[in-house]
């Protein structure tokens, strides 16, 4: 499904692939690829938009301006510096932002680093050391079961629930939280022992 880039210091999964086949085609001015990046990812882009915002409808309305960012300025999107889902929560966390700001004209360029300081991209310390965490998170879900790998990472980094992964990958429910629980289960086995 397209080729690995070659500029990469890791593989990118067969979703991020997929991902990065729709970015491609979305900077073509495909209305189908866009239709499905969406589907796709609109839980991810609306759980994060909710989390910064702290308000259903002005989630909704940022989803909304992401996804038009998305549409202009795929053409620009280069996988050999940010795989799909950094560069979507990049786009939604500024829009977010940009939006509080504005909601509020009092807000302070104090108080906004304050609030910026409490979010998970803190700063930059801040955002090396997810980047490393990100990376030994990737690293240790190659040493799950493709099955198990899949399986959360539709449910983690694309916000399915386990009846919709269940219904995406054909299987009983019951063989889908297995494999969630028990990839979990190994993941932690494996951060534990990650070199400090």
């Amino acid at each position: 499904m397209g080729q690995l880039p070659s500029g990469r210091r890791y593989a990118l999964s067969k979703d991020e692939m997929e991902l990065v086949n729709l970015i491609g085609e979305i900077g073509r001015k495909n209305e189908r690829a866009l239709s499905e990046f969406y589907d796709r990812t609109k839980a991810f882009v609306f759980s994060l938009a909710s989390r910064i915002l702290s308000d259903k409808k002005d989630a909704e309305d940022i989803s909304l301006e992401v996804f038009m960012q998305v549409w202009n300025s795929a053409s620009n999107y280069d996988c050999n510096k940010s795989a799909p889902m950094p560069w979507l929560i990049m786009i939604t966390r500024s829009r977010s932002i940009d939006h509080l700001r504005s909601k509020d004209k009092r807000i302070s360029n104090r108080d906004m680093s304050d609030y910026l300081m409490k979010s998970s991209f803190e700063n930059p310390e801040r955002l090396t050391y997810l980047n490393q965490e990100i990376k030994l998170v990737r690293k240790a879900l190659l040493e799950l079961t493709p099955h198990q790998r899949e399986a959360i990472e539709l449910a983690y980094f694309f916000g399915l629930s386990q009846t919709e992964i269940s219904k995406r990958l054909n299987q009983p429910l019951g063989t889908v939280k297995s494999w969630i629980r028990f990839g979990i289960i190994k993941l932690k086995e494996i951060l534990e022992i990650q070199p400090d």
